[in-house]
């Protein structure tokens, strides 16, 4: 059983949780897109309010698994470095990936923080049905900085996993 939660499916010998946070922060972008759309072009409210509260789900359930992920391997370093193996990252290399990982936190950390904060006010302010009204200008505005660091951390995240796991 601890074998199928530690290895991963995209053949980079991550964890399972690790590959399947890299696949949501791939997925996540174009979902979002077509949530936006549905809003902005076509003036689907309920269908805008119905994805992104699925995507807010999504999200916390992937956060949590992959948090628990991370304390039943004993971190990020002990999943790159795997205990009784050869380093895969060491010096320079080490340094530089734990670097682009503290630049994913700083993303990865402040887009939930967003993302509930432009969720709670739209479930209060825009109630059962949603459409335009006078908290449409704020929530446009959380609703747009949410865009811009979730897809901040969508890039920093692929890229740390790129460099930890699949670059040589």
């Amino acid at each position: 059983m601890n074998e199928i939660l530690t290895k991963g499916f995209l053949g980079q010998d991550a964890s399972l949780m690790l590959d399947v946070v890299v696949t949501a922060l791939v997925l996540i972008v174009p979902w979002l897109i077509f949530s936006i759309y549905q809003v902005r072009k076509r003036r689907l409210f309920r269908v805008h309010k119905n994805h992104q509260l699925a995507m807010t789900l999504v999200l916390l359930v992937t956060v949590i698994l992959f948090e628990v992920d991370m304390q039943l391997h004993g971190g990020w370093m002990s999943i790159v470095n795997k205990p009784g193996q050869t380093p895969r990252l060491e010096g320079e290399k080490l340094e530089f990936v734990r670097d682009v990982l503290y630049v994913h936190l700083i993303f990865a950390i402040s887009t939930p923080i967003l993302w509930v904060i432009t969720v709670a006010n739209a479930l209060m302010f825009f109630r059962r049905y949603p459409e335009p009204g006078p908290h449409t200008p704020l929530h446009r505005f959380l609703g747009w900085a949410s865009v811009i660091d979730l897809v901040c951390t969508s890039i920093t995240g692929i890229a740390f996993y790129f460099l930890a796991f699949a670059i040589p």
